[in-house]
């Protein structure tokens, strides 16, 4: 989840927070992981198969790994999980889950006033990072010239070395 729909929320987020492209540009991104998030989600719906949670019966350590990545692309980018389907059954009882609810809420709290953090990006006064997984995900949806812009306009970062 995190080398693979991480990369989808936050190639979201760079277009919807901080609006890294516009017009068609940014259609062909939001497009892409839109189909790229679905071919997870359907690999997900196989790996849960018929059990309750995806670490059988009991909720656990996987389910924690995927939920945070479903709630972000549904609850904030808008991508709807396929009605009545076993992945979408499985996000409602984990969502009711105490712990989950609390943290989905927490995490809403947090993304609020994240758009304003374009204009600090764009005199590159903020940098995000485009680690490996994150470069060839934008470059691969069609990103290329959000990246050359990035360093261009000296607003993106790559990892850091270890000194």
């Amino acid at each position: 989840m995190d080398t693979y729909y991480e990369p989808i929320n936050w190639g979201l987020g760079e277009i919807n927070f901080f609006g890294r492209a516009k017009g068609e540009l940014a259609e062909t991104i939001v497009g892409n992981a839109k189909e790229q998030a679905a071919k997870c989600r359907q690999w997900l719906t196989k790996q849960l198969g018929d059990r309750e949670w995806f670490n059988g019966d009991r909720f656990g350590w996987s389910d924690l790994c995927i939920v945070p990545h479903l709630n972000l692309s549904s609850t904030v980018f808008g991508i709807a999980l396929e009605a009545n389907s076993p992945l979408a059954d499985w996000f409602k009882r984990v969502n009711v889950r105490p712990s989950v609810a609390q943290t989905l809420q927490e995490a809403k709290d947090s993304l609020a006033g994240l758009d304003q953090f374009s204009h600090l990006i764009e005199q590159g006064l903020f940098k995000r990072e485009y680690r490996d997984h994150r470069l060839e995900w934008m470059i691969r949806m069609g990103g290329l010239q959000v990246v050359l812009d990035g360093i261009e306009k000296d607003n993106i970062r790559f990892s850091y070395d270890f000194a």
